[in-house]
């Protein structure tokens, strides 16, 4: 029996529509549908990873890559007054998709702690 896909690999696939803002052969990247700052992006990796504590060293460029992707959103997105990045984990660390992703928020002040 397979694991049924999560609502971001179904993005990915192309199955259920996104406008994406990138595409490569590693990731995905979005604006999320309920944005967190005037700036929200998803970068998803089409590669499915539950979620950063049970990525491996395999994962390694992976989890670069969606980084790296997320540098070059900020500035195409003029973020260069500064910008957070923020990958959840699990249920108390704010996890709603068990599809390991990158959030990038940007275009206003963000608060230290996040909450």
């Amino acid at each position: 029996m397979s694991t049924p896909k999560t609502l971001f690999q179904k993005i990915a696939d192309r199955e259920i529509p996104a406008k994406l803002i990138h595409e490569d052969a590693v990731c995905v990247a979005f604006h999320d549908i309920s944005p967190q700052a005037p700036v929200h992006v998803l970068v998803v990796p089409r590669q499915p990873i539950a979620r950063v504590a049970e990525a491996t060293a395999a994962d390694q460029a992976t989890l670069g890559h969606l980084l790296l992707v997320a540098a070059e959103l900020s500035r195409q997105l003029n973020l260069a007054k500064g910008f957070r990045i923020v990958i959840n984990n699990g249920p108390d660390g704010g996890e709603s998709v068990p599809h390991l992703h990158v959030h990038l928020l940007g275009g206003r002040a963000l608060s230290w702690p996040p909450g």
